[in-house]
């Protein structure tokens, strides 16, 4: 959760409002071997960060799925060095492929 928070530049205090979870607890899922979301809070997270349940609990990079059909090998490897930069690299990437895009989210 804490890499997804990063990557999307959203506080804790953001993600608490658009889950209605306490801050509190949300730093207590952030801190090391502390407890682990229930399942309602899970999802709740997962859709604050548009991303799945599955990604939250395991990590794995189903949120880049878009369909069945595989990604192409450049996209994969965007995706690989996307995930190799730090936060500040990443905003300055995405500020930069904004710039891009109609998409003014």
């Amino acid at each position: 959760m804490r890499n997804e928070l990063d990557f999307q530049g959203i506080i804790v205090k953001e993600l608490s409002t658009r889950t209605k979870i306490p801050v509190t607890t949300l730093d207590c899922y952030l801190r090391t071997n502390a407890a682990e979301p229930s399942a309602e809070n899970a999802v709740k997270i997962a859709q604050a960060l548009q991303v799945s349940t599955e990604y939250l609990v395991i990590g794995e990079n189903t949120k880049y799925e878009l369909s069945k059909k595989p990604l192409c090998r450049e996209i994969q490897e965007i995706i690989r060095w996307l995930e190799s930069l730090n936060a500040e690299q990443r905003k300055a990437f995405h500020k930069l492929v904004k710039t891009f895009s109609n998409d003014n989210r």
